[in-house]
């Protein structure tokens, strides 16, 4: 049940292709996941950059209401 030399060729060459084929998949699957975490991490910077916008915009929200409740004090005094 040995096989002839044409037939371990062929089975060689299948098994080549297999693995061409794995390595292929590989690389494809790797280069997906860096773009995926590329993009997650641009996402990440700019949700980090509209916080740090949205706490400005609080703190000078609440400067102001601090100064016009004094301003409103002062009149009723």
């Amino acid at each position: 049940m040995y096989l002839s030399d044409t037939e371990e060729i062929i089975v060689i060459i299948a098994a080549g292709f297999i693995l061409i084929g794995f390595t292929i998949t590989t690389v494809q699957n790797i280069r997906q996941s860096i773009a995926e975490e590329r993009r997650s991490s641009a996402l990440k910077k700019n949700n980090e950059e509209k916080v740090r916008q949205l706490i400005k915009y609080m703190k000078i929200k609440k400067a102001l209401l601090l100064l016009l409740k004094k301003k409103k004090s002062k009149k009723e005094v």
